[in-house]
């Protein structure tokens, strides 16, 4: 049973997020709160799977909310659900630890195939967000900020692990560079976590700068 949280400042949207996960048999909705005050105060009394959570509500927002909960809890997968597609929103709710970011007006079965793919510990963009995300990284490349490798960590990666690196810097999805490389998720998802492993970088986000700062996506 999955366990899920929403935090959502607009009551008929709240109401309605509640329908939409509850009829789902393998999903457990936990509490429905306002703001991010509430989220953390849910947070450690129903210690949820996946938090649902909007970007822009009352006392405290989701990026703020995201970066204390990830800092306190950096098992919980936080999923940003909002109309808003705004970069800064974008970068900032991935630096601080969401899983995924998808936008209002999802599908009820798009949005369920997120909680259930952020839970399984894979990320979701849904086609814009990716879009934005790759370009924001292009441009970060392009800038002063680097992510930095030793070149000897770099000789141990496979010719498999580094078509799964030029798909990553790409902004494929697990279940998009599946389909690309003719492999199972699980087996990208294996070969990301080796590779992460090797380069000794935190998390996807970091190597899908470090591949375009690189080139490693040509």
């Amino acid at each position: 049973m999955i366990k899920i949280l929403i935090a959502e400042d607009q009551e008929l949207m709240r109401q309605s997020l509640q329908i939409i996960l509850g009829a789902n048999s393998d999903f457990e909705v936990t509490d429905a709160v306002e703001n991010g005050r509430e989220v953390i105060r849910s947070v450690r009394r129903e210690k949820p799977d996946i938090i649902l959570m909007d970007i822009r509500m009352p006392e405290m927002d989701g990026v703020t909310c995201t970066q204390i909960i990830k800092e306190s809890n950096p098992e919980i997968k936080i999923i940003i659900l909002t109309t808003f597609d705004d970069d800064e929103y974008v970068y900032n709710a991935l630096k601080f630890g969401a899983s995924g970011y998808i936008l209002k007006g999802v599908t009820s079965k798009e949005l369920a195939d997120a909680v259930r793919t952020v839970y399984n510990g894979e990320e979701m963009l849904n086609a814009d967000i990716a879009k934005k995300v790759l370009k924001m990284f292009r441009k970060i490349a392009q800038s002063n900020f680097s992510i930095s490798v030793n070149n000897e960590y770099t000789k141990d990666l496979s010719d498999a692990e580094r078509n799964v690196i030029r798909c990553v810097g790409r902004g494929l999805s697990n279940k998009e560079i599946a389909s690309e490389l003719h492999l199972s998720d699980g087996t990208v998802r294996n070969y990301l976590s080796s590779v992460l492993s090797k380069l000794d970088l935190r998390d996807r986000t970091q190597l899908a700068i470090w591949a375009v700062q690189t080139g490693a996506v040509n």
